[in-house]
């Protein structure tokens, strides 16, 4: 909670908020602590606890009012409470399941040729179908233990031309990822995916430090295929129980040549 607050304060400069910009050169971006406190409220001692990690249990009053001094948006906000929950110890511990229900796995054989997959809360790949380990060019190259697409995403050499926009892409991964340490610190796998990215890639450590937060349930994807070309999906991630397993689901319109090269991309995952 205090890293993330300490990077929100970073971003917000004293002139957006109405504030003297002061004389003199701050030796740090973005609002003073005592600016903060007194925007929120609240003492400039609590404030520093708070940062420090000393005090680990804000009201929602004191919550609300940080968010809004700090210009959360709804997303940020639901983190920073979602933060100050498990700084205090609430919350369930609820833990990654890995076991997919029958159910959705034939599901996922009814969706076909649109592709599909199961991820848990690291984003490791639990079951697909042919179509949605096929979109994932390369991926099935990587044993099942490290089909992730978090992992594919910063690792792939092919990630970066099958992601139309790969920074923006990246940037969004890595904030879906804090969302998820965020819903689930204890989580083992979590850490060890952080670790394992920090080190391994430059881009990842970078977005990490920004402590950005995304929750992404639909979208628009495009996709540079190296087999079919490019394909524009709809984009929609349901959650399918309380242990942080989502279905995620790409499709596209009918008679179009998007569905057209879906389909072209079912015919290849049929065949390999």
């Amino acid at each position: 909670m205090g890293e993330f607050l300490r990077a929100r304060r970073a971003r917000v400069e004293p002139t957006d908020l109405g504030l003297p910009a002061g004389t003199g050169r701050r030796r740090n971006p973005g609002l003073r602590r005592e600016e903060l406190a007194a925007l929120a409220g609240i003492s400039v001692d609590y404030y520093i606890r708070l940062e420090q990690g000393k005090e680990t249990n804000p009201s929602a009053p004191v919550l609300r009012q940080l968010a809004r001094a700090l210009r959360l948006d709804d997303e940020e906000t639901g983190h920073l409470f979602a933060l100050a929950d498990r700084a205090a110890g609430r919350g369930p511990r609820v833990r990654t399941g890995q076991g997919v229900r029958p159910g959705i796995r034939q599901l996922l054989e009814t969706l076909r040729p649109c592709p599909a997959y199961v991820r848990n809360r690291t984003n490791d790949i639990l079951v697909a179908n042919p179509e949605g380990l096929a979109l994932l060019a390369g991926i099935d190259d990587w044993p099942p233990e490290r089909r992730n697409t978090t992992r594919y995403t910063f690792l792939h050499p092919a990630a970066r031309s099958l992601f139309d926009g790969w920074p923006a892409v990246a940037a969004a991964t890595a904030a879906q990822l804090r969302t998820a340490v965020a819903a689930d610190p204890e989580d083992p796998a979590l850490p060890a995916l952080v670790e394992e990215l920090t080190e391994a890639s430059a881009d990842f450590a970078d977005l990490w430090r920004r402590h950005d937060v995304r929750y992404r349930h639909t979208d628009h994807k495009v996709f540079h295929h190296p087999a079919v070309g490019d394909i524009t999906f709809s984009y929609e991630s349901l959650g399918i129980g309380p242990d942080g397993q989502r279905l995620a689901v790409y499709q596209t319109t009918p008679g179009t040549p998007d569905h057209e090269n879906m389909r072209l991309l079912a015919l290849i995952a049929e065949q390999g």
